[in-house]
Formats: C-alpha cells, sequence, structure tokens
C-alpha cells in the first residue's frame, strides 16, 4: 500500500479547504502544497485547478477528483497506476460502506469526516462538466 501521500496535517488542512476556507488554501500554496489547494478547488468545481493538476503533473490527483465523480476512466486509471489509497478515498467520497468502513478499520477516521464534506459537496452544488478525461 502506498504512503497516505501527505502528513496528517496537510490533509486537515485539504479538508477545511473543502469547505471554502480561503486562508488554509492560501497556507497550503505558501506551505508547498499547492496541489493540495488545486484539488479542493478542482473538487469545488473549478476547471482552471483541474486543468492546473494536469499541467503540473499531478495526475493522480486530477484522476482522484474524477473518481469521485463517478467517472470510471479516471477509476480504472488510478488501479493501473497503482494508487489503491486514492481508490478507497473516491469510493468513501461517494458514499461506499466498504470503503468507509475501510477507515475505521485503521482507525482513519479524518478521512471519514473529509469524504462526508466532499460527498455533501457533490450532492448539493451543480456543476458545470467539462473536465478532462482519462
Amino acid at each position: 500500500m502506498k504512503s497516505l501521500y501527505y502528513p496528517a496535517e496537510i490533509w486537515l488542512a485539504f479538508g477545511e479547504a473543502i469547505n471554502g476556507n480561503e486562508e488554509i488554501t492560501g497556507w497550503l500554496m505558501k506551505n508547498k502544497y499547492p496541489e493540495v489547494a488545486a484539488l479542493a478547488h478542482a473538487i469545488r468545481g473549478s476547471e482552471e485547478a483541474t486543468a492546473w493538476l494536469f499541467r503540473n503533473n499531478y495526475f493522480h490527483l486530477s484522476a482522484l477528483d474524477a473518481a469521485i465523480d463517478e467517472n470510471m476512466q479516471a477509476y480504472q486509471w488510478l488501479k493501473a497506476n497503482n494508487h489503491p489509497f486514492l481508490i478507497v478515498f473516491a469510493d468513501a467520497c461517494r458514499g461506499k460502506q466498504q470503503a468507509i468502513q475501510w477507515f475505521k478499520e485503521r482507525n482513519l477516521e479524518a478521512f471519514i469526516i473529509i469524504s462526508q464534506r466532499i460527498k455533501y459537496i457533490r450532492d448539493n452544488t451543480t456543476f458545470d462538466y467539462h473536465k478532462k478525461n482519462f
């Protein structure tokens, strides 16, 4: 299993950025995590952020965003490129109980909270779907 990609405090900041906290988004940018800030904006529907992730070779984060949107090509790309954690996270963001249980079993409740925030945003926001294809 690949690592969790980022330290816990970055994931927590990501959770706040998902909620639209621009102060935290700025903190991520200043502390050399612009891709995490871009992912938060992409999840909230920013085509510009999605394009930035592609341009800067953060294909796995762009694929995560698309997989959360149930883009099966992105989901398959994550599998083919060995990103099992991101697959579980995408599934949790879609409310899949097996993924949520996976986090519970590993005492990673913070990811359950973040995935619930993402699910809420995705379920309650109208998006213009012109995101990149995989």
